[in-house]
């Protein structure tokens, strides 16, 4: 049984940073890629970010390029995003998520198989 639970989420001023964690179990972690993703109330879930098995490979939404940062620790089975320079419409529960394989192969969360249960993100204005 694979569990992923997201932590560090919490409420921040604009401006602010904050640093979540995905601990994952239940599947050999360093075997496939990973994934953020966010949802806003009244809104569809949406891609964040994206981050290969190695961590050599890495894809990002327009609207967090040169403010997001995934990375992950494989000996940890920990998988992490920065946010820095947060704003308003970051606020969303963030959700990681498991590939289905070694590579990124998309950006939808279709393709991603197990899920965690979300951690809150609120920026205040």
């Amino acid at each position: 049984q694979v569990q992923l639970v997201e932590s560090g989420g919490g409420l921040v001023q604009a401006g602010g940073s904050l640093r979540l964690s995905c601990a994952a179990s239940g599947r050999t972690f360093s075997s496939y890629a990973m994934g953020w993703f966010r949802q806003a109330p009244g809104k569809e879930r949406e891609f964040v970010t994206a981050i290969n098995w190695s961590g050599t490979r890495k894809v990002n939404a327009d609207s967090v390029k040169g403010r997001f940062s995934i990375s992950r620790d494989n000996a940890k089975n920990t998988l992490y995003l920065q946010m820095n320079s947060l704003k308003p419409e970051d606020t969303a529960v963030y959700y990681c998520a498991t590939g289905p394989s070694r590579t990124i192969t998309g950006t939808r969360p279709s393709e991603y198989d197990y899920w965690g249960q979300g951690t809150q993100v609120t920026v205040s204005s």
